[in-house]
């Protein structure tokens, strides 16, 4: 997919486009994988369990990997149209069963008192966000200094000699 260069107004900086989502949403994605894993996949698969999900323990442990998985695929830029979709899954699962209750800001305010600012729930706002991210990188491309790159490059070049 080519980028009209003249309708851009840094034209040699569209093939970056890519690079500054892949790694704001990889590193959301392993951060929050991160922290299910370190608070103990046992006590996500109770929340999960708590909303009502089939197969709680299944897809409490499979979100965690997911998210861990992904984002490191998303931060490498490898497989990104395949690594979307259980992504999206993700995402849309936790949009529809926790935060779409909460409305569409992910920052509610709640009073600011001496010991500081005390936020709400937070609505779904991120979840499509991310998913707008990863809708954009599986349209446009890992960009430079990704996997898929590397592996489309070397897909052109044919066998070494």
């Amino acid at each position: 997919m080519k980028i009209e260069s003249r309708s851009l107004p840094l034209p040699h900086l569209a093939r970056w486009a890519a690079l500054p989502p892949r790694l704001f949403v990889g590193y959301g994605l392993v951060a929050h994988g991160y922290a299910k894993l370190v608070k103990g996949p046992a006590h996500f698969v109770e929340m999960v369990r708590a909303l009502g999900v089939p197969a709680p323990e299944l897809l409490g442990r499979a979100t965690i990997g997911i998210e861990l998985a992904g984002g490191v695929a998303l931060l490498a830029g490898a497989f990104l149209p395949w690594v979307s979709i259980p992504l999206a899954v993700v995402l849309l699962a936790a949009m529809f069963t926790t935060h779409l209750p909460y409305g569409f800001s992910s920052i509610k305010l709640q009073a600011v008192t001496a010991a500081g600012a005390h936020f709400g729930q937070p609505g779904y706002e991120v979840d499509l966000l991310y998913l707008a991210c990863l809708a954009g990188l599986v349209l446009g491309g890992a960009g430079p200094y990704s996997v898929d790159n590397w592996l489309r490059s070397r897909r052109t070049e044919g066998p070494d000699q």
